[in-house]
């Protein structure tokens, strides 16, 4: 396979990761009633665990502490990083919760590109921001955009442990162990949440379906892409994870965003693309993709 076609593989795994994470997200809103935010994390995390351990079969011999170190990093960000989700995602939009939870990559960026005109895009990030609220955030709950943030930082630490357990652990192994991780650490938050809701089979088989569809397939993606793709390329595709979000909102739960907060989305995408480009033009040009 050449390099090229390995390239546009990669690429068609973070796109088809991106619409099945918003397909269930939308659906996890739909349980929200039922189960509560932190019973779907839970649901989520440890269907999300059981698939990959039998998928991926992983093996514990042969591993060095640091390897596990990472495993339980990655692990308590999955676990931080979806409490914090969904519970902005029960408060505020779909697009605008992935909209301000992107910002925490786009942090990242800005940070490792160590260039001035990095802070322009910030810049513009911050712009679209304050367009989100339409100038006033009258709209927005404001305990819900702090668990958004919450969910960004987290996604920044996120994408620093999966890159080292991807580099760490061959295929689905190390991204297997994280998810257990991290299902045993939503597990006590999720039974208080769910409560009796969990003895009901046919909630459990819906929070099974957005265990695949926003944690398997997605992150299993994920991490195979970012072993076949630049770390710059690999964050471009995933800084348009705001417009996929607010289209599966307007589509599947009839969230209906202003032309102001629409504008926030594309300058918040801009300004994520732009941040990524100033930080990896250098390195993209030395470096090859993970392999």
């Amino acid at each position: 396979m050449t390099a090229r076609s390995t390239s546009t593989t990669a690429i068609g795994f973070v796109v088809v990761g991106l619409c099945c994470q918003e397909v269930g997200a939308s659906l996890a809103v739909f349980l929200f009633p039922e189960v509560g935010p932190l019973g779907m994390v839970m649901l989520r995390l440890v269907f999300s665990a059981l698939i990959l351990g039998l998928i991926a079969r992983p093996s514990w011999r042969g591993r060095s502490r640091a390897a596990w170190v990472g495993v339980v990093q990655l692990g308590t960000a999955l676990a931080v990083m979806n409490g914090f989700f969904y519970l902005a995602l029960e408060r505020l939009p779909l697009g605008v919760t992935v909209t301000i939870e992107v910002l925490g990559p786009l942090a990242l960026w800005i940070i490792a590109s160590k260039r001035a005109s990095a802070w322009l895009w910030a810049g513009l990030a911050l712009v679209g921001v304050v367009a989100l609220g339409g100038g006033g955030f009258d709209r927005l709950d404001l305990l819900g955009v702090l668990f958004a943030l919450g969910a960004a930082v987290s996604w920044a630490f996120y994408i620093l442990a999966s890159a080292k357990v991807g580099a760490a652990f061959p295929k689905l192994d190390g991204l297997a162990f994280a998810m257990a991780v991290g299902a045993v650490i939503s597990l006590p938050f999720g039974i208080v949440d769910a409560g009796s809701a969990l003895l009901r089979i046919d909630l459990v088989a819906l929070g099974a379906a957005v265990a695949l569809l926003s944690s398997t397939i997605p992150y299993a993606l994920e991490l195979i892409a970012l072993r076949r793709l630049p770390a710059g390329a690999f964050a471009i595709l995933m800084a348009l994870a705001p417009a996929t979000a607010a289209l599966a909102g307007f589509v599947l739960l009839g969230q209906h965003l202003t032309v102001v907060e629409l504008a926030g989305i594309a300058l918040v995408i801009a300004a994520s693309i732009g941040a990524v480009r100033t930080a990896g033009r250098r390195a993209d040009e030395v470096a090859e993709p993970v392999g």
